[in-house]
């Protein structure tokens, strides 16, 4: 590729809408405010090709900046992770590769299972017997590129959508393109389980169930205090508990959460997340 052609494909790239860019990383728009969007790295404000990280003071424009920000990647990682999930037409409007109204999971790929095991087991400290019962029941697993894939299961079970975490260098979450994460969620745990505890994401309620071993333990794909599923859970009798992040974003979702369902109480992370919590113990 040429420094023309790079530079028009680097254009391109950068062109993509934001939002899109957010929504293919998991961030929840704002209940109020749609300019409005919560990320892992804090509260963002998008006006065209321009944002603000509100919780940092950090601005940029452009879909690379951004992809650079919610990822914290460098610019050629920025520019090929962006290239990987985004198509790339010359004389239309860029576009996620596949239309996020219809669901497309990551097809597995065994091959790689090694790899995403070793990320959580090493990286994460999870334990590989847990791990092991996720990948025998289909719910976790690996797709082309060596991201762990944990699907968000529905009602009878049916997958619904699914989280991906990159596991390579790569290192960056999201959500499977089309992904309804109102209609289901992550979730493990025992049948007969009394408590229900709200975290953030498949990994962080993966590692909350390895502390509280007795609870069922839920992502929420997201910190966001609403998800449609929530009355329904609530109705079948769990003690219900806000387990979001320690930081300013989880505080206020898990307000908002427990405002709306008074019934709801708050688990506060004794580190930033309940992975941090395993991993300082590790």
């Amino acid at each position: 590729m040429n420094l023309l052609a790079r530079r028009s494909h680097t254009d391109r790239l950068r062109a993509i809408p934001l939002e899109s860019v957010l929504r293919f990383s998991g961030a929840n728009q704002d209940l109020r405010d749609k300019d409005k969007w919560h990320t892992t790295q804090g509260v963002m404000s998008v006006n065209g090709s321009k944002f603000i990280n509100w919780n940092t003071g950090f601005g940029g424009g452009g879909a690379i900046d951004l992809t650079m920000h919610l990822n914290v990647m460098n610019f050629s990682s920025a520019v090929q992770w962006l290239a990987h999930h985004f198509s790339c037409p010359r004389q239309t409007p860029l576009e996620p590769v596949v239309s996020e109204s219809s669901l497309s999971l990551p097809v597995p790929v065994p091959v790689h299972l090694a790899k995403i095991q070793n990320y959580l087991v090493a990286e994460r400290c999870l334990p590989g017997v847990l791990l092991e019962s996720l990948i025998h029941s289909g719910t976790l697993y690996a797709d082309s590129y060596a991201n762990a894939v944990f699907l968000l299961r529905g009602k009878n079970k049916r997958p619904v959508g699914a989280e991906l975490r990159g596991t390579t260098r790569y290192s960056w979450r999201g959500l499977a393109p089309g992904s309804r994460k109102d209609l289901g969620c992550f979730t493990l745990g025992p049948h007969s389980a009394k408590k229900a505890i709200l975290c953030e994401s498949a990994i962080d309620a993966i590692s909350c169930a390895v502390i509280h071993t007795d609870d069922l333990c839920i992502s929420t794909s997201g910190a966001r205090p609403k998800p449609a599923w929530l009355p329904e859970l609530i109705e079948r009798g769990y003690e219900i508990y806000c387990g979001f992040d320690a930081d300013s974003t989880g505080d206020k979702m898990a307000n908002t959460m427990i405002a709306m369902y008074p019934t709801i109480k708050r688990l506060r992370p004794s580190q930033h997340d309940w992975n941090d919590v395993i991993t300082a113990s590790a």
